[in-house]
């Protein structure tokens, strides 16, 4: 049978709290208990010792021959209503000054009336104690202590089944011993028992309503947790789960926000991928149809009989091969850098000299201004930084005007490479696109040179080094990369 978290949560917090109740109320029953006992013990050999000091002279001179003094003797003890014997010592018990006699121990003289201790009441008929005598005699008889000493021993009195405190103190060849009777004593301490059982009982009625209200305040968050749960798991990614306090349930009411975030965010994420992914191939497809079909229509002329309708297909068929060609070297880069397997061999770079070379490969017959201020050298892959300013001066010349300007700024951290151009800039509604694949400036995507993917690839070339690329206007498109000096792996 499988219990829910509120039952677990409840039968956990009534176990701790019952069985914590329990070992208190036991252990302050137990301390209560041996204290009162011990105030009780001290008490009795309190009043058996003010007694005894006030009589012991009356017995003192019994032994000396006066018969009298017996008397006052039991007058001395019975002014308390206590309940005592005189009794002769056993053999065992030895003085140097004294032999006890041989025999058991002879009850010379008892209490003539006792108080019962359970009835407040005087007792003019005493109850007999011998046979309560004889179950402590090991203990308060067969011992030799000093005149006066006092022994103490609790029993349980066979003729009436009460429990006593026996105290008694030897005095020579006698023993006075008076017993109290216990019964009231553990009347009290039964009621006080009770009490704290009572008291145990309530606080775990209180422990038991605590539990089901603490398991409410818990149960309802992580249902509401879990609700949300399956509602993210059926779509609902919107779904969030309300923050209240600051402990764990609200830490994991946290928790589950931002994992639903992030799930949130990276479905969009590939929502959006699959998008762009869906858009590509449809680019690509586009792109790859017109030089394939000027290719396929030029294939027709090769036979042509004339010589200058021959030549001019030959030509134009290469120059299809080679934009074609072009625009599968560009896919493939692409598609190396989706997969995290672009070739990345830094070292280091004088960009001047780089620059120079792009010019020169690119734009050969641009006249192009190069400024440089600082270190401009750099750890970085050579061949991917030479496409990357190869990319942003062809299309400064094809959208664009002259003057153009690459101007190198080294610092501390970096070196920036800005390529300016004096044509119209970017339009607005292009530059949040435009380093996005297959994004030209011309919206009916009529037939260019570029294939809308060299910006894209100079902006991958500038994150594989851990550096960027952005692009704004002033006077002209702005663009601008930022290389770090030292190469990320």
């Amino acid at each position: 049978m499988r219990f829910g978290l509120r039952a677990r949560v409840t039968a956990a917090v009534v176990a701790v709290t019952t069985t914590a109740t329990a070992v208190m109320a036991f252990s302050a029953a137990k301390i209560q208990e041996d204290d009162a006992l011990d105030k009780f013990t001290a008490a009795a050999k309190t009043s058996f010792g003010a007694m005894f000091g006030q009589a012991w002279p009356h017995l003192e001179q019994f032994m000396t021959g006066s018969p009298y003094a017996l008397d006052f003797f039991s007058q001395g003890m019975d002014k308390a209503g206590a309940d005592w014997m005189l009794v002769t010592s056993y053999p065992q018990s030895t003085n140097d000054d004294f032999k006890a006699p041989e025999g058991p121990p002879v009850i010379v003289k008892s209490a003539s009336e006792s108080f019962d201790w359970t009835t407040g009441t005087r007792n003019a008929n005493p109850p007999d104690r011998r046979a309560a005598l004889e179950s402590v005699k090991d203990v308060v008889l067969l011992r030799t202590t000093g005149p006066g000493k006092l022994l103490s021993a609790i029993t349980v009195d066979p003729a009436s089944g009460r429990k006593l405190f026996v105290v008694s103190a030897n005095f020579v060849a006698y023993w006075v011993v008076q017993f109290f009777d216990l019964t009231l004593f553990e009347q009290d301490l039964a009621a006080q028992r009770w009490k704290l059982v009572y008291i145990a009982l309530g606080v775990t009625a209180l422990g038991v309503a605590a539990a089901v209200f603490a398991a409410g305040r818990i149960r309802r968050p992580v249902l509401r947790v879990a609700s949300a749960a399956r509602d993210l798991g059926d779509g609902t990614f919107d779904v969030r789960v309300p923050v209240k306090g600051r402990d764990e349930l609200a830490d994991l009411a946290r928790s589950f926000n931002t994992m639903a975030e992030r799930v949130s965010e990276s479905i969009e994420d590939l929502r959006a991928k699959d998008r762009q992914q869906q858009r590509f191939v449809a680019d690509v497809a586009h792109d790859l149809r017109t030089p394939l079909a000027s290719m396929v229509a030029t294939v027709d002329s090769l036979d042509s009989t004339t010589p200058e309708t021959r030549t001019r297909a030959t030509e134009l068929l290469g120059a299809q091969a080679r934009r074609l060609a072009k625009l599968v070297e560009d896919l493939m880069e692409i598609s190396r850098f989706d997969a995290g397997s672009a070739d990345f061999r830094p070292e280091p770079v004088d960009l001047p000299a780089l620059v120079e070379d792009a010019i020169g490969a690119g734009v050969p017959e641009t006249p192009i201004e190069v400024r440089s201020t600082g270190d401009t050298t750099v750890v970085a892959d050579p061949r991917r930084v030479h496409t990357i300013v190869c990319n942003l001066l062809v299309n400064a010349v094809r959208h664009g005007r002259t003057p153009i300007t690459v101007t190198l700024d080294g610092e501390v951290d970096g070196v920036t490479i800005r390529v300016a151009d004096s044509g119209p800039g970017i339009p607005e509604e292009l530059l949040p696109i435009l380093f996005d694949r297959f994004v030209r400036g011309d919206h009916a995507r009529q037939a260019t040179e570029g294939s809308g993917l060299g910006l894209s690839i100079a902006r991958e070339n500038a994150l594989i080094h851990g550096g960027s690329l952005e692009v704004h206007n002033d006077g002209g498109a702005v663009f601008t990369v930022n290389l770090p000096r030292g190469s990320r792996e």
